[in-house]
């Protein structure tokens, strides 16, 4: 359940509806409440993916964070690529998870 949570707020990063800066800020306080409940529920089994989900929402949390009302290329790239980041540490813990309870 922690898991479906945390991967359908990332999902609701594609979709803003126009809500900019401010909306972006609000899904990014929902992830990483989502990642929180899911680490707290599974470090205990699977602590190397359950810590790189930590550090990757740390990351795009002041990535975001650090974003002005008009934000430069940098640190749109930089938001780009710590999204990119999440997403790749959530599938790895997926992938753990499924072959774990295969």
């Amino acid at each position: 359940m922690d898991r479906a949570n945390l991967e359908n707020s990332i999902k609701g990063l594609t979709n803003l509806n126009g809500n900019g800066i401010s909306g972006l800020k609000s899904q990014i306080t929902q992830i990483q409440s989502d990642a929180t409940a899911l680490v707290n529920s599974a470090k205990g089994d699977f602590p190397n993916e359950t810590s790189a989900i930590s550090s990757s929402v740390d990351a795009l949390k002041n990535s975001v964070t650090a974003l002005t009302s008009s934000p430069s290329a940098a640190q749109v790239a930089t938001v780009v690529k710590d999204a990119a980041n999440v997403v790749s540490s959530v599938k790895s813990f997926s992938n753990a998870t499924s072959s774990q309870c295969s």
